[in-house]
């Protein structure tokens, strides 16, 4: 055991690489004395405290390579052990008013929480570059680059016309989205035939097992690539596709989705939410519960089964295998036949 492996299984944290053999049912949540504990801590920086929940254990991760776990020690505080002997002592800073955790002091450092989307109710957004309807017309009346080879011909296809049990939730239909305004007009999801069909048995594969799939996106038209990149801010365009090559979606080949409970219709929750543009997004991310990440590794495997490959910072995006075999569309959603049957 390296002593990366040996650090993690000493704070009672599991070590845990892609492709593992994950446990068949679920873990179960965490007590919710802990739920609102979970999250990160710390400067708007690299340095940061994470503090998640483990196979029922309550852990705090100092460092890569780093973690104690957190037993309780009274109101607001907790003993942080590490190498099996108590260290030190973490307290719990609260609001005046509303109680909202609002920092952690652990000796004589104080680790304010970070604010994030699902965290406090809200989805990510981020201050455009530039207005987006001013970047909205000079992206409609740009056109993507000329490409070379040979392509297959596009045949989108709307998802719901193959199953009407896939559910859409399409978030640049409404303001419910990164940049705060819609930037398409109908919320629909296409891909390519046969990304669309794979896409459809991993969702009835999953629903033997009580969970549908929920679509953000699907085939995106290249000016809103374009739009995307001119509007994000240069530190953040890991998260957007560059318009110079474009983007899978815009070749009708990759997915933006998460996971639904078929028995109630609510959404399953995920460590990080849906165009959060931060570390939680990534898909080997190791915080919030067992349970997320036990989702989280739910859906990637479902897809990956069908053909699809994660996005490596986005848990959420998956491309299908065979996106270089299209050419990049421009087509917006209007001009695109309804696929209903």
């Amino acid at each position: 055991m390296n002593q990366a492996r040996r650090l993690l299984a000493l704070a009672g944290l599991a070590w845990t690489t892609p492709g593992a053999a994950q446990p068949e049912h679920p873990p179960a949540p965490p007590p919710s004395a802990w739920t609102e504990l979970l999250g990160e801590y710390g400067p708007d920086s690299l340095v940061r405290l994470i503090i998640l929940e483990n196979g029922g254990v309550l852990v705090v991760r100092l460092s890569p390579v780093r973690t104690a776990r957190l037993d309780p020690a009274g109101r607001d505080r907790w003993r942080l052990t590490e190498f099996g002997r108590e260290v030190r002592e973490l307290r719990v800073r609260r609001a005046a008013g509303t109680g909202r955790i609002v920092a952690l002091q652990l000796g004589d450092s104080l680790w304010p929480r970070r604010a994030s989307g699902p965290d406090e109710g809200n989805v990510f957004r981020i201050v455009p570059v530039r207005p987006v309807a001013e970047l909205r017309r000079e992206a409609l009346a740009a056109a993507p680059a000329a490409e070379n080879g040979e392509f297959r011909a596009s045949d989108l296809v709307e998802l719901v016309s193959l199953d009407s049990t896939i559910k859409l939730e399409i978030r640049y239909a409404t303001s419910h989205n990164f940049l705060g305004t819609p930037v398409y007009t109908q919320a629909r999801a296409f891909l390519q035939r046969p990304a669309a069909e794979a896409l459809v048995r991993a969702h009835r594969a999953l629903r033997t097992r009580g969970y549908g799939l929920l679509i953000h996106d699907g085939y995106r038209p290249w000016y809103v690539t374009r739009l995307f990149w001119d509007a994000t801010p240069p530190a953040l365009r890991d998260f957007v596709a560059d318009p110079a090559s474009g983007s899978r979606h815009n070749r009708g080949c990759a997915v933006d989705l998460t996971l639904y409970h078929v028995a109630s219709g609510a959404v399953v929750e995920m460590p990080g939410g849906y165009d959060e543009m931060s570390p939680r997004s990534h898909p080997d991310y190791p915080g919030g519960s067992s349970l997320q990440r036990w989702h989280r590794d739910l859906l990637r495997r479902a897809l990956e089964a069908e053909g699809f490959t994660v996005n490596e910072v986005e848990w959420w995006h998956f491309d299908y295998r065979d996106w270089r075999s299209y050419g990049i569309e421009n087509m917006p959603f209007e001009r695109l036949r309804t696929g209903r049957p």
